[in-house]
């Protein structure tokens, strides 16, 4: 449909033609507010509106009531909740996990002339309701009057003012966001909004893996997951219901239904949020720090876990390895040739046959499974395995998953929506809102991880059939909730059996944090897939996770996407991005062994053997994460948020605490730096640096990249070369003191 340009049908999806059955109910003013166990709840009365672009009410339909709700926890947390007579509030819901610090605090109200205002117990204002009608200079009679609205300001903190949008119109009939709303089709409520005024001048970042600039203003986003075939377009992977705003709080939309985010958009004036659903729950997190508003988002959703010693080493992959023999003399090379690697990951090529998923190794490609594993552990490699969670129409697997309701029974066929490349029958949706069939998968993947595997790839996720049935909700209510369901029964059960809580997974949605860890989809090999994957991973630490990872150097090849080669010079810049990142793995649709790069082997081999010796550093920083709201890449806001240059600089990261990254991602060999305030260090030669300006046009010799480092930071770091983490012995690490005897790792 092309864009109109108007709210009603651009934002609000109204038919352009108006010929469907649906109507705009819009919130009026407050009739009564009353306390009910200590939360406040207010009457609010709704007038349908005329069918037409210029709103109007219709007064020949009597005014419906509803309940807006208003509910204060600990961490300076409000919640408002509209459920529009369809639904009730309720923390029991796969997206929250609240912690044990987090509890309700009674509120109270004090009605004055003119306005309610909602207290706390420490006597803090949380909310005020105005009442009052504008004042006016009456002259003129040639526009009608503005209907009554809903205007509320709420003080999440106590400090900051967040107001629902009362007054966002151009004359009165022309409305470009609403403060409260509903919308009625053929006789169901369906769709809801709620809209905050913003400022001028007022950044927002997160929103899940976002492969866009770091100000996400003049936005408007649809949240609803699909493949990304890419890091480069509007599609998205992970789309979280939460931003952060420059104006330092946060909003978590809790809902799983597909949605639609105008951050200043739409509106300048005004973040609008509109739900497919009925209802709308959203929590206003208040704090002095973006780490403080996600450790508040965190203390909703969950907190991440640690992911075990290992993972942090190397990870060796491409798509795909077809045998034991294949993947044997890969692992037996790097060992000879002294590369340090943790991880060999066996994408879809163990199958019987390639991409068709039965969870079971081709028994003449891998004659003993079992022994090859143990093997390769010996040798100190683990083993991850690839798979999705949909059954295809020759797998193994099929008529047991039909005959028991295990995926959902299609309505009618459909199309994938998803990267297929081999045009496989995918039959079903592994149903996981059934008991039955998520131990169904879990005991698939059992077999597996008893044979001494280590890590499940819980690839897609982000499609289901859309045409199907679902024990526990409609496919509308599931689609973006089914990575949170996928993942968790993947992590469960690896965790059960090996003792490690890990994934690789791809998809996400708000809880997904808790079961680390992602990676950031099917880059391009390219300059600019390099530069979209850390814009994702900046704003996915924005929205509440700690751990990210990407392919090195890119999945897949340009222009033709399997057999275009790509430059030495990528590889590398891509492998030091990649040693900054909270995991490293290297994977594509062609060969990533570095040694299939000769004339740059030697400077991976180098970058490797760093990474290595910052595994204790970033344990350090990784176990921070895991009970703060930082990640462990980090947009510079988190340490710099009053400057506003870092509210718009995406291609620099802090790596942790202490180290500032700015991997290069051009083929020129030269960057712009910018150092934030203070005093930094060159890591690798010692140069000492007064923050708060730029370096221009630095050149950077391919072997190099700007990395610094906190001027009186100790840095963990791991002394003796080893060639994966089983060799290391955590006692012997060592602290590089930032101080004025530091010289740089790599003097020359």
């Amino acid at each position: 449909m092309k864009q109109t340009n108007y709210h009603l049908f651009d934002f609000l999806d109204f038919d352009t033609e108006l010929k469907t059955d649906e109507a705009l109910w819009k919130a009026c003013k407050p009739t009564a507010i009353y306390e009910k166990d200590g939360d406040i709840c207010v009457t609010v009365p709704f007038q349908k509106q005329q069918l037409a672009n210029d709103m109007a009410a219709d007064e020949t339909v009597p005014r419906q009531e509803s309940t807006f709700i208003i509910r204060y926890y600990t961490h300076n947390i409000l919640r408002l909740f509209a459920g529009f007579g369809e639904a009730e509030m309720t923390d029991r819901s796969e997206m929250l996990r609240l912690a044990p610090d987090i509890r309700k605090k009674p509120l109270t109200v004090r009605e004055d002339k003119g306005e309610w205002s909602v207290y706390d117990a420490e006597g803090r204002r949380r909310a005020l309701i105005n009442l009052r009608e504008p004042v006016l200079d009456y002259w003129s009679d040639l526009l009608p009057v503005p209907q009554e609205t809903l205007d509320i300001t709420f003080y999440p903190d106590d400090k900051k003012e967040i107001r629902l949008s009362a007054y966002d119109h151009f004359s009165p009939p022309r409305y470009d966001a609403l403060p409260l709303a509903y919308c009625v089709k053929e006789g169901h409520k369906e769709r809801a909004t709620i809209s905050f005024e913003c400022q001028p001048d007022e950044v927002f970042a997160g929103t899940g893996e976002r492969f866009y600039k770091m100000d996400l203003s003049g936005h408007t986003f649809q949240l609803k997951n699909q493949d990304g075939q890419g890091v480069n377009n509007r599609r998205a992977y992970k789309n979280i219901p939460f931003y952060l705003s420059s104006r330092m709080y946060g909003v978590f939309y809790h809902t799983s239904a597909h949605s639609k985010l105008s951050l200043a958009d739409h509106s300048t004036r005004s973040v609008q949020f509109l739900s497919d659903q009925a209802m709308l729950d959203v929590f206003l997190i208040g704090g002095n720090t973006p780490e403080e508003i996600l450790c508040g988002y965190r203390s909703l959703t969950g907190f991440p876990s640690m992911p075990p010693l290992w993972s942090f080493g190397t990870w060796m992959s491409r798509m795909t390895y077809f045998s034991a023999d294949e993947v044997t003399a890969i692992c037996n090379r790097l060992r000879a040739e002294q590369y340090p690697c943790d991880v060999i990951h066996l994408d879809t090529g163990w199958f019987k046959t390639d991409w068709l998923c039965e969870w079971k190794f081709n028994d003449e490609r891998f004659p003993d499974p079992k022994g090859f594993i143990h093997q390769l552990k010996d040798n100190g490699f683990r083993v991850s395995l690839w798979q999705l969670p949909y059954v295809a129409e020759d797998a193994e697997q099929i008529d047991e998953a039909r005959e028991n309701n295990y995926i959902g029974p299609l309505t009618k066929k459909q199309d994938s929506e998803g990267s297929n490349f081999s045009a496989l029958d995918y039959a079903g949706t592994i149903d996981f809102t059934y008991p039955k069939a998520v131990e169904w998968y879990k005991g698939l993947l059992k077999n597996l991880l008893d044979m001494g595997v280590t890590c499940i790839k819980a690839d897609f996720g982000e499609n289901i059939h859309m045409d199907a049935e679902y024990h526990g909700m409609s496919p509308e209510l599931l689609n973006n909730l089914y990575a949170l369901l996928y993942q968790k029964a993947a992590y469960e059960i690896t965790k059960e059996v090996t003792g490690d809580g890990i994934i690789w997974a791809r998809a996400a949605w708000a809880g997904c944090q808790r079961y680390p860890l992602h990676w950031g989809g099917d880059s391009a090999s390219t300059w600019d897939g390099m530069a979209g994957s850390l814009k994702g991973g900046i704003h996915f630490g924005l929205s509440g996770f700690a751990f990210w990872s990407h392919d090195v150097p890119g999945f897949h090849s340009l222009p033709n996407f399997m057999n275009s080669p790509m430059t030495d010079d990528l590889y590398v810049r891509w492998t030091q991005f990649g040693v900054f990142s909270s995991h490293i793995r290297y994977h594509g649709t062609s060969k990533r062994e570095p040694w299939s790069y000769p004339a740059i082997a030697p400077i991976v081999k180098k970058w490797w053997n760093l990474r290595y010796a910052l595994i204790p550093y970033i344990i350090e920083q990784s176990e921070k994460a895991t009970r703060t709201g930082y990640p462990v890449l980090r947009a510079l806001i988190f340490h710099h948020p009053e400057d506003k240059l870092c509210w718009h600089i995406d291609d620099e990261y802090y790596f942790g605490d202490d180290f500032l990254v700015a991997p290069v991602m051009n083929g020129d060999n030269r960057r712009d730096v910018y150092l934030p305030e203070g005093r930094w260090v060159n890591f690798f030669t010692g140069e000492r640096l007064e923050g708060g300006r730029w370096l221009k046009n630095l050149e950077v010799p391919l072997d190099e990249m700007p990395v610094y480092v906190r001027e009186g930071a100790e840095i963990p770091y791991y002394p003796e070369q080893v060639q994966c983490t089983d060799e290391m012995d955590l006692n012997k690490q060592v602290s590089l003191r930032i101080d004025n005897d530091f010289k740089g790792i790599w003097t020359k």
